[in-house]
């Protein structure tokens, strides 16, 4: 199947999860996240702001923000198909609907942040190989922006369910240190191919 088969299937399977197990899912892996020596070293996090498809990053931005760390989400520029880093400080008050239907910060609330002050990145995918590399959601946002920031320890969060070994790879394609499911942390350097 190519990519875009692929995503579709996902799209469809991941949908199907019913919300109650999908909360206690992301609940887990929040707690194995917040365990993880990394993390509690991290000063600055970039995540993702999930649908509600997605493991929920709501609850983690949140509480991270409370533990005094500071967070950037994603702003999408997609004249220049890029992302910028925009540091948020509260939740509830800064973000608004914006570009994919996808929470963003409110125009008088963006913070630009240079993405050299990243320590990790809570990347999002559809699918993910224990090896690291990942099938997004098309735009290649991700890829140039993690090609742009080797150093940074990049951690994919997604369902148990979302991990197959039988995905394609392009050569732009940057993949993740780690991979977190409720179920497991799965170091990708100890699965390269």
């Amino acid at each position: 199947m190519d990519k875009k088969a692929l995503r579709k299937a996902m799209m469809e399977r991941r949908k199907n999860i019913p919300q109650e197990e999908r909360k206690e899912k992301s609940n887990r892996i929040k707690e194995r996240l917040f365990s993880l020596e990394l993390f509690k070293k991290a000063n600055f996090i970039f995540t993702f702001i999930s649908t509600e498809e997605e493991v929920d990053t709501h609850e983690i931005i949140k509480e991270s923000i409370n533990m005094g760390k500071r967070i950037g989400v994603p702003i999408t520029l997609s004249k220049e198909k890029r992302m910028m880093v925009s540091e948020i400080q509260d939740f509830a008050s800064e973000l608004e609907i914006g570009y994919y239907n996808i929470l963003t910060p409110k125009k008088e609330y963006i913070r630009e942040v240079d993405p050299e002050e990243i320590d990790m990145v809570l990347v999002p995918g559809l699918i993910f190989r224990e090896d690291g590399y990942r099938i997004g959601y098309g735009g290649g946002y991700y890829d140039r922006f993690l090609g742009g920031i080797d150093s940074v320890i990049k951690i994919g969060l997604c369902y148990e369910m979302q991990l197959s070994e039988d995905i394609p790879i392009d050569t732009y394609d940057i993949p993740v240190n780690y991979i977190i499911t409720e179920e497991r942390l799965i170091d990708c350097k100890g699965n390269k191919k």
